[in-house]
């Protein structure tokens, strides 16, 4: 299908802007700061804790969004995007109440260390620790430890799907979902090669971030999760966008997951890219995947 009106919109706007990876890291970090420009309103919720939780080498700012209703909620841990190296909590504050409030689910969000000051395993380290945490102390927070789940998009999607593998035999995920996940360092699929420049996110920037993460660690299965034996994991979301570079990281994935009987859903967006979550305000990808995971979640 070719893009839809909206994401057309969205990038001839985009147009001009200088890649990520031709900036120093701070410039691309305040760079990342322009995807407010895109988004909706602050929804309301219940309430919301600015908290700060243990990780193996720094403390951790997270945030837990709390729904309307009586608790204990079911919980979303959300691991944000960023390439694993830009973007925090503010930049995804309207995404996050958003969610909490389509889905009902209490959203526990952790500002992980960011490459490359801290690469491969440390973000990875900071966001199993958190979802740990969470378990350890969903009753003091109102949250049901036997509905807590794990969330992230792009980068975040990584370390979701990598949390979900590490987790196996120690916590009892309820789910996972992966909106958008990099999964593996294989720059040479179709949806690479067809959308390496010109789609809001490069191959080139992709390879910037890959770099940036792995340091000079080699690749292994919990850094790239495509590589990884997947029997055991728990039902999955994966939603991937139509014209997006990582786009077959995620159906690849989805189709692992099936053949190693693992309960899967499959959603390609069509006519989207790949920072929909972060642009609520001008393209209607986010509420379409709201409304779904709503439905899937309470099936859970």
């Amino acid at each position: 299908m070719v893009l839809n009106e909206q994401a057309r919109v969205v990038l001839e706007e985009l147009a001009g802007a200088p890649a990520l990876e031709e900036l120093s890291v701070f410039e691309a970090r305040r760079a990342q700061r322009g995807f407010l420009a895109f988004q909706g309103t602050p929804e309301p919720v219940a309430r919301v804790a600015h908290l700060f939780v243990p990780g193996p080498t720094a403390d951790l700012p997270a945030r837990l969004y709390h729904p309307e209703g009586d608790g204990p909620f079911p919980a979303i841990v959300f691991l944000h995007g960023s390439g694993w190296v830009t973007c925090n909590l503010d930049i995804y504050d309207v995404a996050l109440r958003a969610l909490a409030n389509a889905t009902g689910h209490a959203v526990f969000a952790v500002n992980y260390q960011k490459a490359p000051e801290h690469p491969f395993p440390v973000p990875l380290d900071d966001s199993y620790a958190a979802t740990a945490w969470l378990f350890e102390h969903a009753a003091s927070v109102d949250v049901d430890p036997a509905r807590i789940g794990v969330m992230g998009d792009s980068a975040g999607g990584n370390l979701a799907a990598a949390v979900a593998l590490r987790a196996r035999g120690a916590l009892d995920l309820a789910f996972q979902v992966l909106v958008v996940p990099a999964l593996d360092v294989d720059f040479t699929t179709p949806s690479y090669v067809e959308h390496e420049t010109g789609y809001a996110l490069s191959t080139g920037t992709m390879r910037w971030f890959w770099s940036h993460y792995l340091g000079s660690s080699g690749v292994t299965d919990l850094a790239a999760p495509l590589r990884a034996a997947v029997e055991g994991l728990p039902p999955t979301f994966v939603a991937v966008a139509e014209h997006d570079p990582v786009r077959d990281d995620g159906e690849r994935y989805a189709a692992k997951l099936d053949a190693a009987g693992v309960a899967v859903r499959l959603r390609r967006i069509d006519g989207t890219i790949h920072p929909f979550v972060l642009m609520d305000g001008v393209l209607d990808s986010y509420r379409v995947l709201l409304g779904e995971l709503r439905t899937w979640l309470g099936a859970r």
